[in-house]
Formats: C-alpha cells, sequence, structure tokens
C-alpha cells in the first residue's frame, strides 16, 4: 500500500473511534502530517473529525521522512517511535510545530489517534492471583513537623514490609495490583501510601493554599515519618518515578530506616517532563495530564491497564504535578545521590523499562555504575508505569527486585 496510504488508512479509520470524542469536547483545530512531500490534514471541528489530503493554515504539524513514519507503522514500532509525545520529546526525526497552548489542547486527540495508528501485539504473561478484599485501607494521622496529616493508606499481607511509593501527580492506586496479590501477601507486609495533597490524603489545615511544591526536603521529612509512624519498622522502599528518586534518597540519607529499596523507573535526571500546560487556565488540565501520561506508556500493555494507568492522572488536584516535577524533574540529580548510597548497607534493585524515555534503561545504567553490586534489570516491553499499565508482566521482576534486597539485607 506504501507508507503514506496505509498512515491515512490507519488514522481515517482511528476517527471512529469511541474514546475520541470524550477526550475532545469542542476541539477546534487544524493538524497536518506531513510524510516527506505528501500531507495528510485532519480537521477537529465541532465535536467530531475528518481526514483530507490539504489543509489551510493548520496550527498543528507533525514532519519526517517516510522512512521514520515507517518505524512508527512498524509491529511494534521501536521506542519513541509508540506515542505522539514521545515524537515531541524523544525522537529528533520529527519535527513537531505549532504554538505550546494549541499543542496542549491538541495532545488528547494526538496521543490517542496514535495509539490507533501504532499497531502492537498485546505482551502475555501468567495472571497473578488477586484477590481485593485482601486490602485494608485506613487513616493515620502522621506529625510532620508538629503539624499533624491525616494520611491515606492501604495494606495487605503479612511479612517483610514493602513501603510503595506512587509517581508524581498520581496516588497509590497505581500498586492495587501488587496489593492484591495473594502469593506476595505471604510472604511480604505491603504498604501503599498517598502521599500529603494527593489521592485520599488530605492537604493539612494549616495550608494556606499557595502553590503547591515538593522539594526533596518535604519529600524526605514525609517519607521519614511514614516510616517511622505508619510503618514502624524497617522495610524495603518500592518506588515508581518520582518514589524511585526518592527511594535513592532514602538509601543516601536515612538508611537507618529501611532494609534496601526496589527503584521503579529511576532517573538520573529527568529534566525534560515539565510542561506549562500541566497547570494552565487555557487547558483542560485533566485531559491534558492524562494524555501527557498516555504518552510514556508501552504499546504493548494491554489497553484496558493503559486507560486506568492515565485516569489516575486525570483526577490529581490542579497544580500537584507540576508541583511534584519541582523534585523529580528540577532538583533530583542522580550523579549527586547515588554516590553516597552505601550498597554493602542499603542494597538496591533498579528497574527500568524500555519503551520509558522518562527514566530509560540508559538512565539505570548510569546509576548502576555509581552503585557497586546492585541489580539493574531491563524491562522488555514496557514503559513508565509497570506496576500499573501491565502488572502481569511486571510481576516477575518485581519479585527478582524484592528477591535481591531481602536476601542481600540479611
Amino acid at each position: 500500500m506504501g507508507i503514506f496510504n496505509e498512515l491515512r488508512s490507519r488514522m481515517s479509520e482511528a476517527l471512529g473511534d469511541q474514546e475520541l470524542p470524550r477526550l475532545t469536547p469542542d476541539l477546534t483545530i487544524k493538524i497536518a502530517f506531513y510524510v516527506g512531500d505528501q500531507v495528510i490534514a485532519l480537521d477537529f471541528a465541532e465535536g467530531g473529525a475528518e481526514i483530507s489530503g490539504e489543509s489551510s493554515a493548520p496550527q498543528v504539524t507533525v514532519r519526517a521522512t517516510t522512512d521514520a513514519w515507517d518505524q512508527v507503522l512498524m509491529t511494534p514500532p521501536p521506542a519513541t517511535f509508540h506515542s505522539f509525545t514521545a515524537l515531541q520529546l524523544a525522537n529528533p526525526l520529527f519535527e513537531i510545530a505549532g504554538s505550546p497552548l494549541d499543542l496542549a489542547k491538541a495532545r488528547p486527540a494526538l496521543e490517542r489517534v496514535f495509539e490507533l495508528v501504532v499497531t502492537s501485539p498485546e505482551m502475555t504473561a501468567e495472571r497473578a492471583q488477586r484477590d481485593l478484599r485482601q486490602i485494608r485501607g485506613q487513616y493515620a494521622v502522621v506529625n510532620i513537623d508538629d503539624v499533624p496529616h491525616e494520611i491515606y493508606y492501604e495494606e495487605a499481607g503479612e511479612g517483610v514490609p514493602v513501603l510503595f511509593l506512587h509517581t508524581a501527580g498520581a496516588d497509590s492506586r497505581q500498586f492495587m495490583p501488587q496489593l492484591a496479590d495473594t502469593e506476595l501477601a505471604k510472604s511480604y507486609r505491603l504498604i501503599a501510601v498517598d502521599l500529603p495533597f494527593h489521592g485520599r490524603s488530605m492537604p493539612p489545615l494549616t495550608w494556606d493554599g499557595a502553590p503547591y511544591k515538593l522539594t526533596a526536603s518535604l519529600y524526605l521529612k514525609w517519607c521519614t515519618a511514614i516510616l517511622e509512624q505508619v510503618v514502624r519498622e524497617k522495610a524495603i522502599v518500592a518506588g515508581g518515578s518520582m518514589g524511585a528518586a526518592m527511594s535513592l534518597v532514602l538509601a543516601a540519607e536515612r538508611p537507618e530506616h529501611i532494609l534496601g529499596i526496589v527503584a521503579i523507573e529511576p532517573p538520573f535526571r529527568s529534566k525534560g517532563r515539565r510542561n506549562p500546560y500541566q497547570h494552565n487556565v487555557n487547558v483542560h488540565g485533566s485531559l491534558h495530564n492524562s494524555a501527557y501520561v498516555r504518552g510514556i506508556m508501552s504499546p504493548l500493555s494491554p489497553a484496558g491497564e493503559r486507560r486506568r494507568s492515565s485516569w489516575i492522572y486525570s483526577q490529581g488536584a490542579p497544580g500537584v504535578y507540576p508541583g511534584d516535577l519541582s523534585f523529580y524533574s528540577d532538583e533530583f540529580d542522580g550523579a549527586v545521590t547515588a554516590p553516597r548510597i552505601d550498597p554493602s548497607r542499603t542494597p538496591v534493585a533498579l528497574l527500568s523499562g524500555d519503551y520509558d524515555y522518562s527514566a530509560t534503561p540508559a538512565d539505570g545504567a548510569k546509576l548502576a555504575e555509581l552503585i557497586p553490586g546492585c541489580l539493574h534489570l531491563v524491562m522488555g516491553g514496557l514503559g513508565h508505569f509497570p506496576m500499573c499499565e501491565h502488572p502481569n508482566f511486571f510481576r516477575s521482576y518485581l519479585v527478582k527486585g524484592l528477591d535481591f534486597v531481602r536476601h542481600a539485607a540479611r
């Protein structure tokens, strides 16, 4: 059929998607995709969309050679060819043009269209035995600098404590599959918290309404207090993304509180995650932020799990996601933190998904070089949220990480 005609055919079919209208309420925008010197025009207006061979004055353009588009159409596509935001942030073969505001408004549509254009076989893995009834949810009043914080957390199982730390802008629902895992619960006391301002943990009553901003110092205080007052014993800390960065900080700064860490998608320096429209009155934050993270998941993960993972990001309080990135994307530096970890005292496992362009396998390798004797596993076919975007495939890597830390900590 040829690359141009194949891409046009897939885009045309994508416009019949039943999810697309939910992601594009009142969107009016013209988008042009250039395949070499040929163009596919995609026009959104009045709640619908149509495709044509030409477009006058498009607000957004996506340009690449035929060879580059060919990689998008591969089954599966290589990493950084699998989503619109990957093309924009991590793929130099594509030229994305448009005002930042127009790109932000179009992002939910573009991410969904690319999900439908990309063809990937769903990775299969043995389904873990899970029982949601074993999860116990409750609140604890945690004092942090003499200020009471009402912290929501969930717990399951008995044994070696594992404290799960969620990603920036999310909450503990990301670890629901692990807390429901009946086999894990036989050996581990599984605990997942909603940090203050996240999920079901409210801001403290002393908060004056000022913009939320997370710093390494504040985050370290939160986690130390949670370990002391909620977990109440030394634990393995298993954090994702921002939580992975903090697990490394805890290993360096508070080794007396932990048995070791499993850093899930650990960054080295993740400077590219900020976007001015993560919190802006001109853009629907719930639509934009949930689309922004859809682009960092693997196309090989089940569509239903990916949709749930992005759903969490549609429900964060205004300003919390970019506020978290003050720590994750601005402040954290693996080159500074990793050398301060004593791996003979604090075992470290690093788990890196190869579709993750925020915390890449190369980032994990750099950290591993600075932490002698750590375990670094590259998770083929997984993205930035493996614990929830494909929990069954992720499970074996998590078990290996936990086993490594558990045995090394003896």
